[in-house]
């Protein structure tokens, strides 16, 4: 059999019958199940309706894309799949099935699997059809409620795949004011209308080189909070030379998160990640990106380490390991996203290279986490139980809608890999200037006016890819960047299959 129950998805997503597995998994919104899906060998697709099968670690994956269901079959089941012509399963097999299938099965056998799929396919967990186009079609726009805050045009490092200009953005060095950044602050309380959370990420650049404006700026959104019914996060994003026990401890203090910028061993991170003057920044950061840590864990509260990889170490698992042995366990590390003509930029030819890399990374953190060593890689990490909600499955992190991002002279963006393209401009916060086409051009853009994206069955989790990305390398946000697009679908094959074996071996 394929299944008998599953539980309650508040408990756990996957239950075991023997050899085999189903994972069901749900949003938290009332129109929607979350929605499963991972890169594998076979789409079987028909009138929107899309089935996704893959087999790795042992397991035959099969995803049903529109319903969020997840099942791991054994061979006879995956073999029945592959026969079915269109979306149909009928409750009972073709005598030409049964027929091809009785050399190596039994006809009892394969009456049974054949029956088990076809509840499958009633329970719509099987060729499910497509219910969310039409929701997505009613999506609008929305009220602003998180911004970007560029304090820092300038930085301190000089990284060479830097996509901000090695922090200048190619508009010359430029420091935030505090007037400015009340000035930002002012704007997200006005557009953001009714929404209570709201949430500010401090950015650069180098944000700690203007950090007197920093700290100004939180205590000034935080006077706000009760007049204006708000109540902000903060994040902050560092390459660590200017940490000290001062900037740590306000950091920790009112940082609801900190991204720290490292990618790897220091031999790579020193190869692109550099000072002015040339040298290297691993031994002056690591130490205090350690002790930021050491605290922040007493505290509870969130963290990440960020790297980068690029053609010079498509061995990156050796990266994330190293990472973990300094003492981190919340880690990302992210392609390189360069032009194509530099030596470490990464093409289509790297990508069989990275996508068996990705699954030694997620061998690797299944061996681990057998030892007790339990770490997070960022691109791993999947809720099959509650997920996104449904408006960011099918928009993504909606820049230009939701999400701004402000220059030191109050320029306004989409988001700051928009900024210094002038036709993107929206405003400026200092002028009360708002460009509503840009922003409702943005609130349209979803995985079903992306054509590359609506076929996909990644869709629901990828939500349609970056949009600066498909801008700078396909020339328009609606068309999707395919380095970036395979390695997701990748990513997702591997965090599915981690999500399995966690299920399989107790690594929860």
């Amino acid at each position: 059999m394929l299944y008998e129950e599953w539980r309650s998805p508040l408990n756990a997503s996957l239950h075991f019958i023997t050899t085999h597995v189903y994972v069901r998994s749900f949003y938290n919104e009332i129109i929607f199940r979350c929605v499963g899906c991972a890169i594998g060998r076979k789409l079987i697709q028909k009138d929107e309706k899309m089935i996704h099968k893959y087999k790795l670690n042992g397991y035959n994956v099969v995803l049903d894309v529109n319903s969020g269901a997840i099942h791991v079959v054994d061979d006879l089941a995956s073999e029945i799949l592959d026969l079915i012509e269109d979306e149909h399963i009928a409750e009972e097999p073709s005598t030409n099935i049964v027929q091809r299938l009785v050399r190596r099965y039994s006809q009892d056998k394969v009456e049974e699997t054949w029956l088990e799929l076809y509840k499958l396919y009633k329970a719509e967990e099987l060729f499910s059809k497509d219910h969310y186009e039409e929701m997505a079609s009613k999506l609008g726009e929305s009220p602003i409620k998180a911004m970007c805050l560029n304090v820092a045009h300038d930085c301190n490092l000089r990284c060479e795949y830097c996509f901000a200009s090695k922090g200048d953005f190619g508009a010359g060095r430029e420091l935030m004011s505090l007037e400015i950044a009340k000035a930002a602050i002012d704007f997200l309380v006005k557009f953001s209308a009714e929404r209570h959370n709201l949430e500010v990420d401090f950015f650069g650049g180098e944000p700690l080189m203007n950090f007197d404006v920093v700290k100004s700026t939180v205590n000034y959104a935080k006077s706000l909070e009760q007049a204006y019914g708000k109540h902000f996060r903060f994040t902050i994003t560092t390459n660590g030379l200017l940490l000290t026990d001062d900037t740590i401890n306000f950091i920790n203090e009112n940082m609801d998160n900190v991204v720290l910028s490292l990618d790897g061993r220091k031999q790579v991170n020193d190869g692109l990640r550099v000072t002015a003057k040339g040298t290297g920044s691993y031994d002056a950061i690591v130490p205090k990106y350690q002790e930021l840590v050491k605290r922040r864990k007493k505290l509870g509260k969130d963290y990440y380490v960020r790297g980068t990889f690029t053609r010079r170490n498509l061995d990156f698992t050796k990266d994330v390991l190293h990472m973990n042995r300094l003492g981190f366990d919340q880690i990302s590390i992210e392609p390189v996203v360069a032009d194509e003509n530099l030596d470490y930029s990464i093409g289509e030819d790297d990508l069989d290279r990275i996508f068996k890399e990705y699954e030694i990374l997620q061998k690797e953190i299944i061996s681990q986490r057998k030892k007790g060593n339990y770490f997070n890689f960022f691109h791993f990490m999947l809720d099959l139980d509650q997920g996104p909600c449904a408006i960011k499955r099918l928009k993504g992190c909606g820049c230009g809608n939701e999400y701004i991002s402000v220059t030191p002279n109050g320029d306004i963006f989409p988001c700051h890999q928009f900024v210094g393209k002038p036709d993107w401009k929206m405003g400026n916060v200092t002028e009360n200037e708002f460009d509503e086409s840009i922003k409702a051009y943005f609130s349209r853009a979803n995985i079903y006016t992306k054509a590359d994206c609506r076929n996909c069955w990644a869709k629901f989790y990828c939500s349609g890819g970056c949009n600066a990305n498909n801008l700078q390398y396909a020339g328009d946000i609606l068309k999707a960047n395919k380095i970036s697009c395979d390695l997701e679908r990748k990513r997702l094959e591997c965090a599915i299959a981690l999500k399995i074996a966690e299920a399989n071996f107790n690594l929860n």
